[in-house]
């Protein structure tokens, strides 16, 4: 958390979701991990403009730590593996209750959707071409739906 009141409810259904990505792609197993921090507006203008050049609020960030490439071998090598990041994820929680508000979701589902969304940009996806958000999405919302948390 940074600057943001600690918050079970939504440390749950977090791990619920992470739980479930690395479970779809065969990473349960691994020492790797994910860190997520749950911040303000404010926060995640400041970091946006820092490591984006982009002085907006926005709704997640991810740093990943690794290439696609990487991260292939690193599943491929699991055994070898010591305890790794494979990155940071930030979600801003004021821009996804707003944005559940906006298109008509839970604020579940939309914490959740920021949670895959920023999962799988650390994991090495992309959305700027079609053809890669088209993949993009589609993992998303596979996880979204094993887990039974729909629009």
């Amino acid at each position: 958390y940074l600057d943001f009141e600690e918050n079970k409810e939504y440390e749950v259904l977090i791990d619920k979701v992470l739980d479930e990505c690395f479970l779809v792609e065969q990473m349960q197993d691994s020492k790797i991990y994910i860190d997520i921090t749950l911040t303000n507006p404010e926060n995640i203008r400041k970091l946006n403009n820092e490591y984006r050049n982009i002085d907006k609020e926005t709704d997640v960030l991810s740093f990943p730590m690794f290439e696609k490439d990487e991260i292939e071998q690193m599943k491929e090598n699991e055994e070898k593996l010591c305890e790794e990041p494979l990155g940071d994820i930030i979600i801003s929680i004021d821009k996804v209750r707003r944005q559940a508000i906006e298109y008509g979701h839970s604020f579940e589902r939309e914490l959740a959707y920021m949670v895959v969304h920023g999962f799988y940009h650390v994991m090495g996806y992309d959305h700027i071409l079609e053809d890669d958000k088209v993949i993009m999405r589609e993992k998303e919302e596979n996880i979204l739906n094993k887990l039974n948390i729909f629009r």
